[in-house]
């Protein structure tokens, strides 16, 4: 055991406090339910973060970081810039994967919004979100996804405004996946803009 701490990143322990966010919420959340979760003892915890804030905070921090990385992986995985915008969308919602968990993250940006050092990640995360998706979009309307002519940015900051939309409707209506109304939603608006003379990746 003397030497595990080490051998856990804080990438990992990060992802595990993400996780139990998910089932409890950032009020419940204690340094000592994360430590069990990547089976360490609270007090490695306390060396590392701090506290429980330095540790939410580093999983801000972590957040944005992720939402800087996922644009570039999901657009190495499919070959059409739509097909990774929906992967992208999804991606970015997974661990919201009930209501329940959505309601306990949705309880985190609350902290976002009112707390100016948490806000700070979380703005950078929609400000990375929203340039990820502009990018894919403008690329769509070059590749002849979209029609010619498509406002990209205009369309992104609806695109964005519908996600955030999506998952919140969803939470209340619990019909079908997160995943699922997302796909319906980002399609519904982008089915005007779309140049129906070409082929577009299905996966």
């Amino acid at each position: 055991m003397a030497g595990r701490p080490r051998g856990i990143d804080d990438a990992a322990i990060l992802r595990a406090a993400a996780e139990v966010i998910g089932r409890v919420g950032p009020a419940k959340l204690t340094l000592s339910f994360v430590a069990r979760e990547v089976g360490l003892v609270p007090g490695t915890l306390v060396q590392r973060f701090g506290s429980k804030r330095g540790l939410l905070l580093a999983l801000a921090e972590h957040s944005a970081k992720y939402a800087d990385a996922l644009p570039e992986r999901v657009r190495r995985e499919h070959r059409s810039a739509l097909a990774a915008l929906e992967a992208l969308v999804t991606e970015s919602m997974a661990q919201m994967a009930t209501p329940e968990t959505f309601a306990n993250h949705l309880a985190f940006l609350c902290i976002d919004l009112t707390d100016p050092e948490f806000h700070e990640h979380a703005l950078a995360v929609h400000l990375a979100q929203g340039r990820a998706i502009e990018a894919l979009l403008a690329e769509a309307v070059s590749a002849g996804e979209l029609r010619a002519g498509t406002d990209a940015a205009s369309l992104a900051g609806t695109v964005q405004a519908i996600v955030a939309g999506a998952g919140l409707t969803w939470a209340l209506d619990r019909q079908g996946t997160l995943a699922q109304r997302l796909r319906r939603e980002v399609a519904t608006v982008l089915s005007p803009h779309l140049n129906d003379s070409i082929d577009r990746e299905e996966s």
